[in-house]
């Protein structure tokens, strides 16, 4: 079983900024073309311990689940990418619980997750904390992951409208996150992949600064990934900057190679 079917090819791209209040990055991205697997961290912790927990999250798993899936690929199922997730983020999680528990340093250390895996006409989206993925779709932009945070599940209650919580202190309270606890449960759900569509993983450094409205604009001002990247890190950054900003894009082009036949306009 392929990646990708032939009719459909991926290009990704992914860029981490520092942002304009924080003196470290904290948010870490990775990529592996060559088994359609992309990861996003935003580590947290006092001293360098945020980089180090998402540094470890995403060097672990694309090194175990990409050399997982460059070996089983060809046969597993979804639900055999699945458990591998789950293994592979149990065992990220278990070395980041055991390194912040061995070094006073690292004490509390944690960090979000978002991982992807594209398989044929299908994408396992896996994801633990308020980091977040995104779908461009026929010029509508959807969010496919549900924050594991408090602010979310006082939306969700109906203490709170989504328009009061952006206006909340509650933002980055997180209810879930890898490393934190000698456990942790990766929420994964199953998305069909159409020619055409654009996928974002993107820490909250990008969507605490950008309503979905304009995340979405700025996503279809853009064929080149790499430039749609910068402009949105730059958008971020003139509208406060105050985390770090990270994004990884990922694009799924038809037979013709191109991407969008319904983009309204291009920069």
């Amino acid at each position: 079983m392929p990646a990708q079917p032939p009719s459909m090819t991926l290009e990704f791209f992914c860029a981490t900024d520092t942002g304009r209040a924080r003196n470290n990055n904290e948010d870490s991205v990775a990529v592996d073309d060559a088994t359609a697997l992309v990861v996003l961290a935003d580590g947290m912790g006092g001293y360098n311990a945020g980089e180090v927990a998402s540094g470890m999250a995403t060097s672990f798993i694309k090194s175990e689940l990409g050399r997982w899936l460059s070996e089983a690929s060809q046969n597993a199922t979804d639900t055999d990418v699945r458990r591998a997730m789950d293994i592979c983020v149990d065992n990220a999680n278990r070395a980041i619980f055991n390194a912040a528990n061995s070094n006073p340093q690292y004490a509390g250390m944690g960090t979000t997750l978002v991982v992807g895996v594209f398989r044929d006409s299908r994408l396992l989206m896996g994801h633990v904390g308020d980091s977040r993925a995104y779908r461009l779709r026929a010029s509508r932009l959807a969010q496919i992951t549900h924050d594991h945070s408090l602010l979310q599940e006082q939306i969700d209650s109906g203490l709170i409208t989504a328009e009061q919580a952006a206006f909340s202190a509650n933002k980055n309270l997180v209810t879930r996150a890898v490393g934190v606890e000698d456990t942790v449960l990766l929420e994964t759900h199953l998305h069909d992949v159409l020619p055409g569509d654009t996928y974002l993983l993107c820490s909250d450094g990008l969507s605490d600064m950008l309503d979905d409205e304009s995340i979405g604009q700025l996503l279809m001002g853009f064929e080149s990934l790499p430039e749609a990247a910068a402009a949105l890190i730059d958008a971020a950054n003139d509208a406060g900057g105050k985390d770090n900003i990270s994004v990884v894009l990922a694009r799924v082009r038809g037979p013709s190679g191109t991407a969008k036949s319904w983009w309204p306009f291009r920069r």
